[in-house]
């Protein structure tokens, strides 16, 4: 894994810039042995899927579903993974969500067991996808705005353990994004539905 300094990534950023997403992507690519994309298929993922499949087609596409998902969004997923031909790699929690439900309910954020809702939801499986992939370089779909945490970032930020992330729509708003999908005529899904965050603007956890 090439080793990345704080110099390297700033000068990522000054050259992409005014990049387009399918430049960064394709000059992320070139550093990348084992690149992944991660999604949830939340809103305005088809924007990230797509762009990054229209550069390399069977790119490593990790899933780690919560078991939480809307049966919108279940079905929004399968049309993408249909028509973009996504290379999934499905993550599920170790309990069924049947199993938890019966257990603890979701709790909520000051629920003391929250933390151990989200560790069994969300972090473990997205753990075990990265243990098992060690990727180099992981595209998201994070935009600034989003978050306090994501609006410290940038196109390209380091993630744990010393991996390139790449958000190629970082500095993109809705408005631009659904020009976006329009002009590739992508859908777009919002009945989605994040059980560990209950706040839109908290972050989940796995990008801290």
């Amino acid at each position: 894994m090439i080793m990345y300094t704080k110099d390297n990534i700033n000068g990522f950023n000054d050259q992409h810039r005014e990049s387009s997403p399918q430049e960064i992507i394709s000059f992320a690519l070139q550093l990348a042995e084992r690149p992944v994309i991660t999604t949830n298929f939340r809103p305005y993922e088809a924007a990230i899927l797509h762009a990054c499949t229209s550069v390399k087609e069977n790119i490593c596409t990790i899933w780690c579903d919560s078991g939480y998902n809307t049966e919108a969004t279940y079905s929004h997923a399968q049309e993408l993974i249909d028509s973009l031909n996504l290379n999934i790699s499905l993550y599920v929690p170790a309990q069924t969500a049947a199993y938890r439900t019966s257990i603890m309910g979701i709790p909520e954020i000051n629920d003391k067991r929250h933390a151990l809702f989200t560790e069994q939801v969300k972090l473990e499986p997205f753990k075990r996808a990265m243990a098992v992939h060690r990727p180099d370089v992981w595209f998201t779909n994070l935009r600034k705005g989003q978050t306090a945490l994501r609006d410290s970032l940038d196109i390209f930020s380091l993630g744990k353990d010393g991996i390139l992330k790449v958000s190629p729509f970082y500095h993109y708003t809705d408005k631009e994004l659904d020009v976006y999908l329009e002009k590739n005529k992508l859908p777009n899904e919002f009945d989605y539905y994040d059980p560990t965050k209950v706040l839109a603007h908290r972050e989940c956890g796995i990008h801290i």
